[in-house]
């Protein structure tokens, strides 16, 4: 492999000021937008020797054919204008965004003469002044329909807005009173703007002003036997309290702030937004990032937070997983994006409430991002795909309509197990999962190669029912393995494909194909090449091929621990002293054998029915333990 690309520019001819650089292909087309503080340090780590740049990156500098760059005076023009081209150009390595969600918002039209709440998802009403985005219709009309009670404003259309006039007769909501009516009179449009914009005030937060103030117009008109308005005040607190329950107070009443949470893996991140106002959660918003190159999380956050507020006005404080590289800058662009230009700060929520909220973010962000890949992987079109793709990239005869994966875990060497997890149609058959005991073994290609040599003995034998290899755990009633698979995959680079490739020399079985998947650079290997199949990164076999792979992964770290737990259930059973129920007692206080290694006699006596004398055995059995517990 060449040492670098022919095209790389001369060191001596790149500035080292701030800029913006920007690679192109043969063709002209932008592949990828970058910033940089130092243009000459940062365009010298995509020309080292090709075998030494990550895979991804590699990929993209063999697609470039040119390099060009623009000086800027500081790091915040950098940041801006690094923005304003990725807008421009769409560049394919750059980080993509697929919402294709359109949010319903509460729009109050305070540009229009006689303004109307309504609930749209066009963003680009004139004058408007918008609250959300929020998940559901229903739930923000439901709201509306409640403050409608306390804020009386117009909601009508135009049609029924001019009928209304034209005839002299209000709509139902006027007659209900769910409407000021400016309509016919009964309000000037003065006196009704005055309304849609406390409404508009309430909505953004200032709820304790306006609750506290009509709690003191109903005890005041009650005290004067005004029981009429007294009832009207009334009913209007309970619909603004009742509007109010609808969102969770988190904070307290002055916080205004939205919470980031960021799930991401090798291919894919989900991303959630929390829209706090007034302490309290005013709006949710969730959308997919696919990522081409290695992003880090430092660098998906300020991508993030840029794409989150281009089409809308940032609150003063935003709470991250973690602060970008240039997070002064990036405060510094968002503070010029407000409508009031002001400070915009960017924080990491250490403790207390903003912590606790910022962990329910993040948790909705993993949750997020599992449902992405469980739709992904339950789209039978997708799936068709991804299967015709891996045939292709493979080389294989026949789509690879039965799938097997392998892995191998283990603790420093003990508890050696594998797994073997089962994929028709691109859909597990967990019925079909196995789980391997290795009692010894060297290192993990061995591991590898001894579970497939008892995997393929039954294709060679084809044994009778009730036939099968030791070491071997199977479910009840599944004795023997269904079908001939069409494709192996071992979790690994070459060592591991090498040792599956003998297991099948061995073995005498033929007709299989077999590939690895490289975790750390996402490739795929086959047997005797030098090369990997590179898959694209948002390609569906890609996808499929690192589900099958993670969940072999999860099979194997799931026995692992079980056989873990067994172990030490075992050796506490040896202990004088120590029948079954205390074992499940000690196991249960500590929650893990780390922790309860650790523990002294006098945590250990703490536990309900061993006292001083038996904790003292136990601590010295497990500080001590017999040559064949390890």
């Amino acid at each position: 492999m060449a040492e670098t690309v022919s095209w790389r520019p001369k060191a001596g001819e790149i500035p080292t000021s701030p800029g913006v650089y920007r690679f192109r292909d043969d063709k002209g087309r932008v592949l990828y937008v970058g910033k940089a503080k130092n243009l000459r340090s940062r365009l010298s780590n995509y020309f080292q020797p090709l075998r030494s740049l990550h895979e991804r990156t590699r990929r993209m500098v063999l697609s470039g054919a040119s390099v060009e760059w623009t000086v800027v005076a500081t790091e915040f023009e950098a940041l801006q204008l690094e923005f304003t081209w990725i807008k421009e150009f769409n560049p394919p390595f750059n980080v993509q965004f697929r919402d294709d969600k359109s949010y319903p918002y509460l729009a109050i039209t305070l540009g229009d003469p006689v303004p109307k709440v309504m609930v749209t998802r066009n963003r680009n009403i004139k004058g408007a002044r918008y609250f959300g985005p929020y998940t559901k219709v229903w739930a923000i009309r439901e709201t509306v329909d409640l403050m409608l009670k306390a804020f009386p404003m117009r909601s009508c259309t135009e049609a029924t807005y001019k009928r209304a006039e034209q005839t002299g007769r209000p709509c139902l909501l006027g007659d209900i009173g769910k409407c000021a009516a400016p309509c016919v009179g009964r309000v000037t449009k003065e006196q009704h703007k005055s309304i849609a914009l406390d409404f508009a005030s309430f909505m953004g937060g200032n709820d304790s002003r306006y609750t506290g103030e009509l709690a003191k117009r109903m005890t005041s008109a009650s005290a004067e036997m005004d029981y009429e308005s007294a009832a009207r005040y009334r009913d209007q607190l309970a619909a603004l309290e009742t509007a109010l329950s609808k969102s969770s107070v988190v904070l307290s009443d002055g916080v205004d702030a939205d919470f980031f949470g960021i799930a991401h893996d090798e291919l894919a991140a989900a991303v959630q937004q929390f829209i706090v106002r007034g302490g309290r959660i005013r709006g949710v918003r969730s959308w997919v990032v696919d990522k081409e190159l290695d992003v880090e999380l430092p660098e998906l956050v300020e991508t993030v937070v840029q794409n989150a507020y281009d089409d809308s006005e940032p609150p003063r404080e935003i709470f991250v997983p973690v602060l970008p590289e240039d997070s002064r800058e990036l405060e510094l662009w968002l503070g010029g994006v407000r409508t009031a230009p002001g400070k915009v700060a960017l924080r990491v929520a250490q403790r207390g409430d903003k912590a606790a909220l910022a962990l329910t973010v993040e948790t909705n962000a993993r949750n997020s991002l599992i449902l992405y890949k469980t739709r992904r992987s339950g789209d039978f079109v997708a799936r068709s795909q991804a299967l015709a793709d891996i045939q292709e990239a493979l080389g294989m005869d026949d789509a690879p309509l039965r799938m097997e994966c392998y892995d191998v875990s283990h603790l420093s060497g003990t508890n050696i197990v594998a797994s073997m997890v089962v994929f028709e149609d691109g859909l597990p058959r967990k019925d079909q999962y196995r789980r391997f005991s290795i009692e010894d073994s060297t290192d993990d290609t061995e591991s590898i190669y001894q579970t497939l040599m008892r995997r393929l003995a039954y294709l060679k034998d084809d044994p009778e029912p009730g036939t099968g290899n030791p070491g071997t755990e199977e479910p009840e009633g599944k004795k023997r393995f269904a079908y001939r698979p069409n494709l192996l995959i071992v979790d690994g680079g070459q060592p591991q494909v090498a040792a599956a490739q003998r297991a099948l020399d061995d073995s005498g079985v033929t007709g299989i194909q077999l590939a690895g998947i490289a975790k750390r650079l996402e490739e795929i290997w086959l047997p005797d090449s030098d090369y990997p199949v590179i898959l694209p990164r948002n390609s569906d076999a890609l996808f499929l091929f690192q589900r099958i792979r993670d969940e072999a992964h999860r099979f194997a770290i799931t026995y692992q621990r079980t056989k873990r737990r067994r172990d030490i259930g075992s050796f506490l059973a040896e202990i004088p002293g120590l029948g079954p129920s205390r074992v499940a007692e000690l196991l249960k206080h500590f929650g893990s054998v780390a922790r309860l290694k650790a523990a002294d006699a006098d945590a250990i006596t703490e536990v309900s029915g061993i006292g001083p004398t038996l904790a003292r055995t136990i601590v010295a059995a497990l500080q001590n333990p017999s040559p064949t517990d390890s």
